[in-house]
């Protein structure tokens, strides 16, 4: 008898799911909330699409922040190279830009969603748009004299009720409420015994205290260094480009300091402790050593040792940035250049490797990428995606306690769970 499947949510790792199961000859339906599929999709990228990264696999689950390892068989039943020749065949070229990125040619997320809509068509995936499910329904009974919670089917919003042998629930987290994603899944799965872990903006841009931040919006700055210490001890490093705004950081480096946080937070809560002040510090020249910085700043100021200090800086930052670097110096801007002591320039090349930001906190789920959290990854089956508590029900995406960083990882996180998970309900949670 050919089996009844029943996909929520229609995004990255839903519709993988759906045409996973689809293509072992399951019965597919595909439950969306919203018009239109695909609609994080639609934005991810500044609306190109980061579809993947075409690293190897261990520099992919390097990128992975929660959980690598409960990856590892998603990974091997469908990665990034499966996904880029998905697409491909499904119509959509792809090309891959620097850090490895992978886009459609096109520069349209647009195209993605059009192509695994043709593959879901191709499939005979049913997908039912405008159609918000209300709960899961489940039985109770006993095996091996044990209590057993079994998938039943589902209840739609306006009360109808839908049969269903197994459920892949890919509902997303909590980040861009906007696009549908309001922790429905979240919330089904604690209900029905899963562990929760705590739930966090993730790749979300910082909230700085220093005003001079506000007064750079607008301001970005490239193959800069970005560290975050917490209690004095360093938790991220990294190297690229960010953004200042009217409420402190942005950007990839912003972003991706910003899950480091997130992660740190919650391991000092989970222990009982309350979270230490946390610094951002910021290094402009990070390809010159302090050594080299220091010639830098003598060799500059010969050059120009007639000058106020505050006219002197044109070679070394953006002019929206001299007026910053000389207040926070501490050097009077009209000062001579010749009359800077030896000490003063040292202490000057010190705030340049190190400028001093002060977090007050994150921005919200309505600017975080994803979501860190959600549901515990102890409850459920990495072979199969299949819960350990309900027979018959899996999981696919943003909704699980796995994150990482920016660069297409988290759209192949989802990619490749949602293939295995649709790939197991098809075979009745069989590993394989």
């Amino acid at each position: 008898m050919t089996e009844k499947i029943a996909v929520i949510g229609g995004g990255a790792a839903g519709m993988l799911a759906a045409y996973a199961a689809a293509q072992n000859g399951a019965q597919v339906t595909l439950y969306e909330k919203n018009e239109k599929l695909g609609k994080k999709i639609y934005i991810t990228g500044k609306g190109r699409c980061n579809v993947t990264n075409g690293c190897g696999q261990e520099r992919f689950f390097d990128q992975v922040v929660s959980n690598p390892r409960f990856l590892y068989s998603a990974f091997a039943a469908f990665d990034n190279r499966a996904m880029m020749r998905l697409l491909e065949q499904a119509g959509c070229p792809l090309k891959t830009e620097r850090g490895e990125r992978v886009f459609p040619v096109s520069d349209h997320a647009s195209d993605v969603i059009r192509a695994l809509e043709r593959l879901l068509l191709q499939s005979g995936v049913k997908v039912r748009l405008n159609s918000r499910v209300k709960r899961l329904l489940t039985k109770t009974g006993e095996r091996d004299g044990q209590p057993l919670c079994e998938i039943t089917g589902i209840e739609l919003a306006d009360g109808k009720r839908e049969s269903a042998d197994r459920v892949i629930l890919a509902t997303g987290g909590l980040s861009y409420p906007s696009t549908g994603s309001t922790g429905d899944g979240l919330l089904w799965a604690g209900e029905l015994g899963h562990v929760m872990t705590e739930t966090a903006p993730a790749l979300v841009p910082f909230e700085i205290r220093e005003d001079w931040c506000r007064q750079l919006q607008g301001l970005a700055l490239k193959n800069v260094e970005l560290s975050l210490e917490l209690a004095g001890k360093e938790i991220y490093r990294g190297f690229g480009e960010m953004l200042f705004t009217h409420f402190g950081i942005s950007g990839p480096l912003a972003l991706t300091a910003g899950s480091y946080y997130s992660a740190a937070l919650a391991r000092k809560r989970k222990k009982g402790m309350d979270g230490e002040q946390a610094r951002l510090f910021l290094n402009l020249k990070p390809a010159l050593t302090p050594e080299q910085l220091d010639k830098r700043l003598w060799r500059d100021f010969e050059e120009q040792k007639n000058k106020d200090f505050k006219n002197a800086l044109d070679g070394l930052f953006p002019a929206r940035l001299i007026p910053v670097m000389t207040a926070l110096s501490g050097i009077s801007p009209d000062k001579k250049v010749h009359e800077i002591t030896r000490q003063e320039r040292r202490a000057f090349a010190e705030l340049i490797r190190r400028v001093p930001l002060t977090v007050t906190g994150t921005r919200g789920f309505a600017e975080a990428i994803i979501t860190r959290g959600g549901v515990g990854v102890k409850g459920i089956n990495p072979s199969t995606m299949e819960s350990k508590r309900v027979k018959g029900l899996y999981f696919a995406g943003e909704m699980l306690d796995v994150d990482a960083l920016t660069g297409g990882f988290n759209l192949q996180i989802a990619w490749s769970t949602g293939y295995l998970a649709g790939r197991s309900a098809s075979q009745g949670g069989e590993e394989g």
